[in-house]
């Protein structure tokens, strides 16, 4: 009962998520970023969009094949909500994998945009598949626009804005609660004005991490900043990930929809190797990649508590719990098993060049 009475997606998508982006972009060197830029825009946008396609054409077959009757309409945002690599899961994998330093921003970019993107290609596409959105390729992609462009300008507003109040003072409190302002109620205010949350947080994130540490703080400031963001995202972390184990005892665990999650990991490994390696390879001579970059970048592309999240969010009925067992099966195997080995392969590439 206590479980149940946690409204889980509203915690994650409206609280926690802000939070956890701002954190992680707060650390992100915007020189390395803009180095990366094409790869991470491609990775966080076309990537999302054929996942997306390939684990709904997929999901549609195995549903059906288990006597799982689920319009394609909704297996396709069951695609949408399992593609998104998850920011929370992945930059927690980073703190120790000491991987390479450009593979590294390409996976903590890739993850901090794609979680935005996924999310508003998921809204669109529960829009469409419940009919409340009109279902045209015009009001889609202004609704995507909308979404995705309007998130960046207000990000970079909000980080403007802040970044202009840090200027002012020289108090590391008061700095310190400006930040916490930023995040609390510029996220509130995008979602109310239906533009991205999380693509704001991470532009404004950027920002202030980058120019706000180098211009607009002292030393102290900077210390006191570092050390209250990676406090708030050590306990949100341990929170999220506590409260995500503890929802298998409010799932609808029949076998077949478990069955279906089962069925379904190695699809959504095989659609990630395909949505990152086939870009990737087009363009892996010209910008000099690595060849293990395309197998770190599938294998390290954790799901988390978001896509939980985002399932828990559809109306309520048994699409919603097959999708939801299902989500909870690749999410589990992602982080227990993927998430467990993605230092292992990083370390057996780096002691072994013949490997990659």
């Amino acid at each position: 009962r206590l479980l149940a009475s946690i409204d889980f997606d509203e915690a994650v998508l409206q609280g926690v998520l802000s939070f956890l982006l701002f954190a992680g972009a707060l650390h992100v060197d915007l020189e390395d970023l803009a180095r990366q830029k094409w790869i991470i825009a491609i990775l966080a946008s076309l990537s999302i969009l054929v996942s997306t396609v390939l684990i709904g054409l997929a999901a549609w077959w195995i549903f059906g094949l288990l006597g799982i009757p689920i319009p394609l309409a909704w297996t396709l945002v069951f695609g949408a909500l399992i593609s998104p690599t998850d920011p929370i899961a992945v930059l927690g994998i980073l703190k120790r994998l000491k991987a390479p330093k450009a593979l590294e921003v390409k996976i903590t970019g890739e993850s901090l945009f794609n979680d935005g993107v996924g999310v508003v290609v998921f809204l669109v596409l529960v829009g469409l598949a419940s009919g409340t959105e009109e279902a045209s390729a015009s009001h889609t992609a202004l609704l995507f626009t909308q979404e995705v462009a309007g998130g960046a300008l207000w990000g970079a507003l909000l980080g403007g804005l802040a970044y202009w109040m840090l200027k002012q003072v020289d108090d590391y409190q008061v700095e310190v609660l400006i930040t916490l302002a930023l995040v609390s109620g510029g996220y509130a205010l995008a979602l109310a004005l239906h533009l991205s949350g999380p693509i704001a947080m991470v532009v404004a994130g950027l920002l202030i991490g980058n120019h706000g540490r180098l211009f607009a703080m002292s030393e102290t400031t900077r210390d006191h900043l570092d050390t209250f963001w990676e406090l708030v995202d050590e306990i949100l972390n341990v929170l999220l990930f506590l409260v995500l184990g503890l929802e298998v005892l409010v799932l609808t665990l029949a076998p077949n929809y478990i069955a279906a999650g089962l069925l379904l990991i190695p699809v959504v490994l095989l659609a990630r190797f395909l949505a990152v390696g086939t870009p990737l390879a087009l363009v892996r001579r010209r910008k000099g990649l690595p060849d293990y970059t395309i197998r770190i970048l599938t294998w390290g592309g954790l799901r988390g508590g978001i896509s939980v999240a985002l399932a828990l969010s559809l109306p309520p009925g048994p699409i919603r719990e097959a999708i939801l067992v299902a989500t909870y099966v690749v999410v589990v195997f992602s982080i227990l098993v993927q998430g467990t080995t993605v230092g292992r392969l990083v370390r057996r590439t780096k002691a072994n060049p013949a490997l990659s």
